[in-house]
């Protein structure tokens, strides 16, 4: 069969379109298929959904060239972050001068990142964006071998344990494509995950992040904010507009249903109850929104000529703000891998040349998801020694100024082994 492409990339959304700009102006022949246009950014007011973006992020964006898009359109960079424990008497503060930075991170909107993204992706000849275009199904060829086949109806069928020479992919409007790799970064209900078979562990927390933009009577001083209670910690994040900050308060189901379910002005007496005063008064609030809140991570990553990144891969608790900074990761990495064995005449498909990507990223995400996982157990509990011991805790950290550098950059991405673009450098 004539391939068609050297890598497919199922999902357009912000963790695809980074890997398919890394890949962009290099000797591969890249698709992107996104089953529904991207909503642009709203013209009046924010969106709903917003990202913090850690300086390793904002590295991998400015080396695909994306970032002055970003710059143009809005953003809020975050120069501090005070954290403290509703229960008890624990705090925290951050502040980028103490690491010799201008800023720890940014707040952007999820549509001004993709509007971004797919702005630059048009600018690379090897690319093609098909939208709307969704995947139906999947048959890898192992040459002169029975081809092992799923589609979304069909039944399981057998892995193949040695490298296919391609895989061929259906779509829901019948077209038929066949790349080398077909990469899976179709969120958290990853069709990719599930036509190759791979099984994905974790659980449901029971919880719903409820996100909106408010505007308080105080400015934010490019500080985020977040307060743990004992349903679930609440962030108020930064804004380009210094009054205004994106919520995101993470409370259990039958709570945020009932958040909800509230006036305006009945959520924002809520709302203050739970922050306090450190912004002032809540003056408004917008439109509401809340999603499911889980943990969950795929027990592989890779399988001959297919691999998972982001959401298709694993999911975290938002409470660190790191989720979708491991998707990046994961793109930057991923993107190395592959133009690295391309550039040795390597299969790009091959297990062993996809197993590198899967190696480098699994732990460091792994480590990631039980971290969250520990920080939202350790302060979901009012037992009041688990209350004294966390609160000792924090303001020790706090106190000992190398390890709040050290902590603030890992989250910056800083620290650990980095891909080069995640280092500022774009060739391979």
């Amino acid at each position: 069969m004539h391939i068609d492409y050297d890598v497919v990339i199922a999902g357009g959304g912000m963790v695809g379109s980074t890997l398919a700009c890394a890949l962009g102006n290099t000797a591969l022949r890249v698709a992107v298929l996104e089953p529904l246009p991207a909503s642009p950014p709203p013209e009046q007011g924010y969106d709903l959904r917003v990202s913090a973006i850690t300086l390793a992020t904002r590295a991998i964006f400015e080396a695909v060239g994306a970032w002055p898009a970003m710059e143009e359109r809005r953003l809020a960079p975050i120069r501090e972050m005070r954290v403290w424990d509703a229960a008890g008497a624990g705090s925290i503060h951050f502040d980028s001068a103490d690491i010799g930075q201008p800023e720890l991170g940014y707040i952007i909107e999820n549509s001004v990142i993709v509007q971004a993204l797919h702005r630059r992706m048009q600018d690379f000849s090897n690319i093609r964006y098909l939208c709307p275009m969704a995947l139906q199904g999947i048959e890898r060829d192992l040459g002169g071998v029975a081809p092992a086949a799923r589609s979304a109806q069909g039944r399981r069928a057998h892995l193949p344990q040695q490298p296919p020479s391609h895989v061929a992919l259906t779509t829901r409007t019948g077209e038929r494509l066949s790349a080398r790799v077909l990469v899976g970064a179709d969120g958290a209900q990853s069709l990719v995950r599930r036509l190759a078979g791979i099984r994905s562990r974790g659980w449901e927390f029971n919880q719903k992040g409820i996100v909106a933009t408010v505007k308080t009577s105080q400015p934010h001083r490019q500080t985020a904010w977040q307060r743990f209670l004992p349903t679930g910690p609440l962030a108020m994040l930064p804004l380009d507009d210094e009054y205004c900050c994106s919520i995101v308060w993470s409370a259990d189901t039958a709570r945020a249903d009932q958040l909800l379910a509230l006036e305006d002005g009945d959520f924002m007496a809520a709302l203050q109850e739970a922050f306090g005063d450190a912004l002032g008064l809540v003056e408004t609030v917008g439109p509401r929104a809340a999603f499911p809140l889980a943990l969950a991570h795929a027990e592989g990553y890779v399988q001959p000529g297919v691999a998972l990144l982001g959401d298709a891969a694993h999911r975290v608790h938002p409470l660190a703000g790191q989720g979708v900074n491991l998707g990046f990761a994961d793109a930057a990495v991923l993107a190395e891998v592959l133009l690295e064995a391309h550039g040795a005449q390597k299969d790009i498909g091959q297990y062993a040349v996809l197993r590198r990507y899967e190696r480098w990223r699994k732990f460091d995400n792994a480590a990631m998801l039980a971290v969250t996982d520990g920080f939202k157990r350790l302060y979901g509990t009012r037992h009041a020694g688990i209350v004294y011991l966390r609160d000792l805790g924090m303001n020790l950290t706090d106190a000992a100024q190398p390890l709040k550098n050290k902590i603030m950059r890992v989250a910056a991405g800083m620290d650990g082994d980095l891909p080069r673009l995640a280092r500022g450098a774009r060739g391979f």
